[in-house]
């Protein structure tokens, strides 16, 4: 198989990534909802460390064109679909700026050979940064700003004939719908069965099926919560126990590396916290293998 990403006992293998290029620096912060820390150059600087980073873990990147089509988060190529074993699953994004990126991962998946399962439209409304595989089989999904019943109810139906369920949690309000509160926000798998979470937020009943399933959550420092947005949080995992963070929170490197993890880092402030996406936001995992 070449693709297939569901399944977090296996190495990352093939991924998507887009470089944030001339859109990003074309963008309006204010229209974009970024914050003071922005900076087109610096970002373009740490999201090329990123890349080095996964390209180094033995993953091989497909790159999307970076070009000036005015779509500043197409960078974030996490969120407009996901790719099971018997295919990918195209989203339909909540933020009105970003439903034009559904285009761009179709033309991908017909160059990479990965066939397209099912395609949201209209009214339902994924983003795959709701979207957390709690096993290969069940996939969470956080019912929220972004991600609302009726496209749950479609990705369910698209996931249902290949053996695969939806399981949907409710997310709170936080600070409204302008901001970036995907289920991701409050938990970053690291293992199979272990995950770093934000507690004051995360869904209890998710917290309670993942501790039924025996599940080790690490909480996470909610002071270095607060002072990155939420971004400390969002961590990539390469393989089981090695995974990617945003470089400046200590203690909540520490606490995965208290638990057996490997953590490489790389500076974000310009990129993942002026702009509301981290590392699992900047990847579109395609293989696992």
């Amino acid at each position: 198989m070449t693709y297939g990403a569901q399944d977090r006992s296996k190495p990352l293998a093939r991924v998507m990534m887009r470089a944030p290029g001339p859109a990003m620096a074309a963008a309006d912060p204010t229209e974009w909802h970024y914050g003071p820390q922005f900076n087109p150059e610096r970002a373009q600087a740490q999201h090329a460390k990123l890349a080095e980073i996964v390209a180094d873990s033995g993953a091989e990147i497909h790159w999307l064109a970076s070009e000036a089509d005015g779509l500043s988060d197409a960078m974030f190529v996490q969120d407009p679909s996901f790719v099971t074993q018997a295919g990918a699953v195209v989203l339909n994004m909540g933020k009105p700026l970003r439903v034009p990126e559904a285009d761009l991962h179709v033309a991908a998946y017909a160059e990479l050979g990965v066939p397209v399962i099912g395609r949201l439209t209209g009214d339902a409304t994924v983003e795959s940064g709701d979207c957390v595989w709690i096993d290969p089989e069940t996939l969470a999904i956080g019912r929220g700003a972004r991600s609302n019943q009726a496209g749950i109810d479609a990705v369910a139906a698209i996931l249902a004939p290949h053996g695969m369920r939806v399981q949907a949690y409710d997310l709170p309000y936080w600070t409204g719908p302008a901001a970036c509160l995907h289920l991701m926000s409050m938990i970053s798998p690291l293992a199979p069965k272990m995950a770093l979470i934000h507690a004051p937020l995360m869904p209890y009943a998710l917290w309670a099926d993942l501790t039924a399933r025996g599940w080790t959550l690490l909480h996470a420092p909610e002071d270095e919560f607060a002072a990155s947005n939420g971004l400390s949080l969002n961590v990539l995992m390469l393989s089981p126990k090695d995974v990617v963070m945003v470089d400046g929170f200590p203690k909540t490197r520490a606490l995965m590396e208290a638990h057996g993890c490997r953590v490489q880092v790389f500076e974000g402030d310009a990129l993942c916290i002026a702009c509301e996406g981290g590392p699992t936001c900047l990847t579109r995992p395609i293989l696992r293998a």
